[in-house]
């Protein structure tokens, strides 16, 4: 049988997930979105997770879409209709990963271009090894950029360096990335994955209903006025009130142990 295009480990309640298309540096096809897709949709319905980590085998960690995948083939007018390709792949993978009940951190090895950059910025936090670099390939083959990046890139970096990356396509350093706020933080290449799984327990150890709802108060932020802000404030900390792990962590502080949270 053939190897998966996505490989599966769990570390207690962290289950990582790495694309397992190495010889093509992890490009998109099909069925790779299919079966991360599946994978991501598994992590998100079983209670015994409580973080996600993504990576790349090989040497990097995703190259954007396989140009040569039959999802790329002309039709019958000779062109390729990329917007179908988006709608079909690209937008629930993007919907997926922002709406996971629990955090999702990328571990970014080597290159991340393309969509493959912009699938890593859709995740919770990003954790680069030093040798990885991000670059926005699409104005180098007459495309903008996709998988959400039109949305995230000004909200992470701001306009200015938004459309400096998307219009010159450059290749971005790790380093680089960090200091400008793109991603979370760089690390030595040897330390990468023992550094991702290390932020994803600790985050697994954390009331994961609450992240969840924190991902989606500060995303909705961005398009509200500050009144509709408090007010979703108001809405999402009343029912976050009324679950367990608000009551066990004022337990545990109050009584000075370690909490137990439950939620998800």
């Amino acid at each position: 049988m053939p190897e998966s295009n996505v490989l599966q480990a769990s570390h207690g309640p962290v289950r990582q997930l790495s694309l397992n298309r190495p010889a093509a540096l992890n490009s998109f096809t099909a069925a790779l979105h299919a079966e991360l897709l599946a994978a991501l949709d598994a992590a998100a319905s079983d209670p015994a997770v409580r973080a996600v980590v993504i990576t790349g085998a090989g040497r990097g960690f995703c190259a954007g879409q396989d140009l040569n995948d039959a999802a790329m083939v002309p039709g019958p007018d000779g062109h390729v209709d990329v917007g179908a390709v988006i709608e079909r792949f690209y937008r629930p993978l993007a919907l997926r990963l922002r709406s996971m009940p629990v955090p999702v951190v990328a571990a970014v090895n080597g290159v991340a271009a393309g969509a493959g950059a912009n699938f890593a910025f859709c995740c919770d936090m990003v954790v680069a090894g030093r040798g990885a670099s991000f670059i926005q390939a699409f104005s180098k083959i007459g495309l903008v950029p996709d998988c959400g990046g039109t949305w995230l890139l000004p909200r992470l970096v701001g306009r200015a360096r938004a459309i400096g990356l998307a219009l010159l396509g450059d290749k971005l350093p790790a380093e680089e990335a960090a200091r400008i706020g793109l991603i979370w933080q760089c690390v030595d290449d040897a330390v990468l994955m023992d550094t991702a799984l290390a932020l994803a327990q600790r985050l697994a150890a954390l009331p994961s209903r609450a992240l969840a709802e924190t991902r989606r108060a500060l995303d909705a932020a961005s398009t509200l006025d500050f009144g509709d802000a408090l007010a979703l404030e108001a809405s999402l900390q009343r029912d976050l009130g009324h679950a367990h792990d608000f009551a066990e962590g004022v337990d545990a502080f109050r009584n000075k142990r370690a909490p137990v949270f439950k939620d998800r």
